[in-house]
């Protein structure tokens, strides 16, 4: 799938995939960055785990002391660069969320949203195990997914995606639950309540979850 996401769905492509989105998805979009930025201080080092070209990045920028992005698609960090060329205060790195190259206890906070948990197409325990490491104590992991009640209108979403030939042809058969499955092989999966507690169950993490806009489900923890 990260092969699928390199070749389709990064830089130009994954911009117009935002282009594309209807009234309600832009008010998600919006929602999500909204509570990541109401969660984070002003003084605070900040890293984003698949940061894109920086769509939520620009924005979050003035809202805290320093912020790091990394992402595994060069041409989406080439293109985040080229967005973000005068914020003094943003890093991009190419790197894998789920085998970070920064030090213990080197932010005051790590987030991962739009459902990256499922998109990375990583091990999802380890994606946590890293951004636990990561923050300091004190700090916080906000991690985010898909809320079932914007099913109709995230696969209408997807559905404007495959038109847009940004995206294969939703394979209707498949789709249902909260998966989307494309007949070209890409697939969008999504994660429960129950779901996300199984994953922290494992951990010394204990997660608080917060559904945003009804919309997303936060999982946001504490690093105490």
């Amino acid at each position: 799938m990260s092969r699928y996401y390199e070749d389709k769905l990064s830089a130009e492509g994954l911009r117009k995939c935002y282009e594309v989105a209807p009234p309600r998805i832009r008010q998600y979009l919006k929602a999500e960055a909204g509570f990541v930025a109401s969660s984070v201080r002003g003084d605070d080092r900040v890293l984003e785990l698949g940061c894109g070209y920086g769509r939520v990045m620009k924005p979050l920028a003035s809202h805290v002391g320093n912020l790091v992005g990394c992402d595994t698609s060069l041409k989406s960090l080439r293109l985040a660069q080229s967005i973000m060329h005068s914020l003094q205060n943003v890093g991009l790195l190419c790197a894998d969320a789920s085998h970070l190259p920064f030090r213990q206890a080197s932010f005051d906070a790590v987030f991962c949203i739009q459902n990256g948990i499922s998109a990375f197409g990583v091990d999802r325990q380890r994606l946590i195990a890293e951004a636990w490491r990561a923050t300091r104590p004190k700090g916080k992991l906000l991690f985010s997914t898909y809320s079932r009640k914007i099913w109709k209108d995230r696969l209408a979403w997807f559905r404007l995606q495959s038109e847009a030939s940004l995206i294969g042809e939703i394979d209707d058969a498949l789709t249902r639950n909260g998966t989307i499955v494309c007949k070209d092989g890409f697939q969008a999966t999504t994660l429960s309540v129950a779901e996300i507690k199984r994953l922290f169950s494992q951990s010394k993490a204990r997660p608080e979850i917060v559904e945003v806009d009804g919309s997303s489900l936060f999982c946001l923890v504490r690093k105490s």
